[in-house]
């Protein structure tokens, strides 16, 4: 499993989302750790950059992915993450 490491802006973001919301984003971004292949169709490398994009719902979680540790840069709304 690979280490997870979170940005202030992702750590903010999951503080002031409804609890449940948060809960389910973080279980998905520890199974993208765990396993990449269980989630190969909501993870898709975003154009223009190495960073990846998985999708939790109306959920968009952006990472880097580098060896050991899963970087989660930030984590928004499906309409407001790419701004």
């Amino acid at each position: 499993m690979k280490r997870i490491a979170y940005s202030k802006s992702a750590l903010r973001t999951l503080r002031h989302i409804p609890a449940d919301q948060s809960r389910r984003i973080r279980s998905k971004i520890e199974q993208y750790a765990a396993d990449p292949a269980s989630l190969a169709n909501n993870v898709r490398v975003l154009t223009g950059s190495s960073y990846l994009r998985l999708r939790v719902g109306d959920w968009r979680v952006i990472m880097d992915d580098q060896g050991v540790v899963l970087d989660v840069l930030k984590i928004g709304s499906r309409g407001s993450i790419y701004e």
